[in-house]
């Protein structure tokens, strides 16, 4: 039998999809289990429970990463690594992320049905807080792992009780001690787009080619409090009618870089949001994104000149800083070659696609050869309790995240 007729059992993937999402379920058919919560650690101890089942070894990193071994034949080679992570948006849905962990295992448990050896050891991995829902930045420890951030900078990451990534990981017993770091021989991440592309043009795998870089911002906008009613319109120093004109300016930055560019204003706090009282701050979050980083240059100048001619204009002062960037990332051309051939071997039509999400695989391509399948959800929604996909469309991406990785990891003896 030809490896093109080997195939995953799509049945038992869905099925564990649906068994995960059980922990943590809301209201609306959707999924919350914020990173290193007692939730978070219930579906750790799920996935770790189901990799052991199928023979795998566990061991965990000093950031709670989780990688599930099934060996090769050649102990010494680096492993080839499928992989996501199973922390929540609070109103998340069931397949952003967890997808990708359980395709990882799936791959795992379809090699020992099919009798498969392989010449490089194959992990399923779940990263930490890849959300940052709850500690800020997102995609921290896959960061640390790929040597962005340092140790200390990601055990320190608190959330808004002050209680740090360190301090949780020892309390739902996965601060692990295996060292930060170290060869993988390729790295592969399923996921759903997240987007409208896919499903919208009827198209079953995206092989995702590249990652768009992003710059994320926190603007303070101040004036001066005062009465809505005696003061006069000419006379305010308005942070509000600032703030709704940043909004503004940074919609126009994204509209004029289209089609690939994203500009957004996600979070605004007023001060002091009293229905009679002129707003004296703003508070607001700028992110920005494209996947040419000149671009994406040229995104945040507009950005920061804007800010200042809107200040001046309306008599405020303001505070603009950048807390996260990474440039854009061109995944590894032969790990995007072996998604493509894995896809075409299995009769899966297909179109290249940039990634406007950020990932954990765009961390690790700075560390290992890297690349995403894209698989379809349902009107492109995600961070979403309704967030949904087929089921064909979950075994189609783990088919071919298969065979890319059985083309990576080498299948032994023939």
């Amino acid at each position: 039998m030809g490896d093109e007729a080997l195939m995953i059992n799509g049945g038992r993937l869905w099925d564990s999809l649906m068994e995960m999402a059980k922990i943590g379920p809301t209201q609306k058919g959707g999924s919350c289990r914020l990173a290193l919560t007692d939730l978070d650690r219930e579906a750790r101890d799920l996935f770790v429970q189901w990799c052991r089942e199928a023979g795998c070894s566990i061991s965990v990193d000093q950031m709670g990463n989780i990688f599930a071994q099934r060996p090769g034949t050649d102990p010494d080679l680096p492993p080839v690594v499928a992989g996501s992570h199973l922390d929540t948006q609070p109103t998340g849905g069931r397949f952003d992320g967890v997808y990708g962990v359980l395709t990882g295992l799936e791959v795992i448990r379809s090699l020992n049905d099919h009798g498969i050896q392989t010449r490089y050891p194959v992990e399923a991995a779940c990263w930490t807080n890849e959300e940052g829902s709850r500690f800020a930045p997102a995609m921290v420890a896959s960061g640390v792992f790929a040597g962005i951030y340092d140790l200390e900078y990601g055990l320190s990451r608190a959330d808004a009780e002050g209680r740090t990534m360190g301090q949780e990981l020892e309390r739902i017993g996965y601060a692990g001690d295996q060292p930060m770091g170290r060869p993988l021989h390729a790295y592969f991440e399923a996921h759903i787009e997240q987007g409208p592309i896919l499903v919208e043009e009827g198209i079953e795998i995206g092989v995702v080619t590249d990652a768009q870089g992003q710059r994320w911002y926190e603007l303070e906008l101040t004036g001066t409090e005062s009465h809505a009613g005696p003061t006069p319109m000419d006379r305010r120093r308005d942070a509000l009618l600032g703030a709704a004109r940043v909004i503004s300016l940074v919609n126009d930055t994204g509209l004029a870089n289209a089609p690939l560019a994203c500009a957004t204003v996600g979070m605004v706090n007023v001060h002091p949001n009293s229905r009679n009282v002129i707003p004296g701050r703003v508070f607001l979050t700028i992110d920005i994104r494209h996947p040419d980083d000149q671009i994406l240059s040229q995104m945040d100048q507009t950005i920061r000149e804007g800010v200042q001619r809107i200040a001046d204009q309306g008599g405020l002062s303001f505070e603009l800083e950048q807390i996260f960037y990474y440039a854009p990332v061109p995944f590894d051309s032969s790990c995007v070659e072996a998604v493509d051939g894995a896809a075409q071997s299995c009769g899966y039509s297909t179109r290249k696609i940039v990634t406007g999400a950020g990932h954990d695989a765009c961390f690790i391509a700075h560390a290992a050869p890297t690349s995403m399948v894209f698989i379809p959800c349902i009107d492109g929604i995600s961070h979403n309790e309704v967030e949904d996909i087929e089921p064909e469309w979950s075994t189609a991406g783990a088919n071919v995240m298969f065979h890319a990785i059985l083309a990576k990891a080498e299948r032994s003896g023939g």
